[in-house]
């Protein structure tokens, strides 16, 4: 085998190990998309527990965003393994690979923001007067509608506590 066709192979196989890698990262960012705070999610191990339920009234609502805290770090792997992709068909020797390194890299800092973006959750600050006179604050997902001044179940215990309808 001559040397053109040794480089030739070795330029595909680099390719296809990089498309690998990136779909193996998109695999494992879907993977980790299973967050909820939403007041109508529990996770198996929340089922079949005893919750504690107080009752009130809602005195204000507050429109916030809910923002996933621990990034999973596989947007910058996916994005960094795709712009590498990408960048590799662009050029021969050197000009190559700088455009592979600087699709990985433009291709990463794409992916972490993506990241950051798709962590976010419309969400909702919601005061309570319970019933004994104490005042409390959750935030959940907005994805039910709620009143100023509708009772509401307030449930927790192991766990996040959350605000339903009565």
């Amino acid at each position: 085998m001559n040397s053109l066709n040794s480089a030739f192979l070795t330029r595909r196989t680099g390719r296809i190990l990089v498309l690998a890698v990136a779909i193996g990262a998109l695999s494992g960012l879907a993977g980790c998309a299973g967050q909820s705070a939403s007041s109508s999610v529990y996770s198996y191990g929340q089922a079949q527990r005893e919750q504690v339920v107080r009752t009130g009234t809602i005195e204000s609502l507050r429109n916030v965003t809910i923002q996933n805290d621990r990034p999973t770090g596989f947007g910058g792997l996916a994005g960094g393994a795709v712009g590498g992709v990408v960048g590799s068909t662009v050029g021969r020797g050197t000009g190559n690979v700088l455009a592979t390194v600087g699709g990985a890299i433009i291709g990463a800092v794409a992916g972490n923001a993506v990241e950051n973006q798709t962590g976010k959750t419309a969400g909702v600050e919601i005061t309570v007067r319970l019933d004994n006179g104490e005042t409390r604050v959750i935030a959940q997902a907005n994805d039910q509608p709620l009143a100023i001044g509708q009772r509401v179940r307030m449930i927790s215990g192991n766990g996040p506590t959350r605000v339903v309808p009565m």
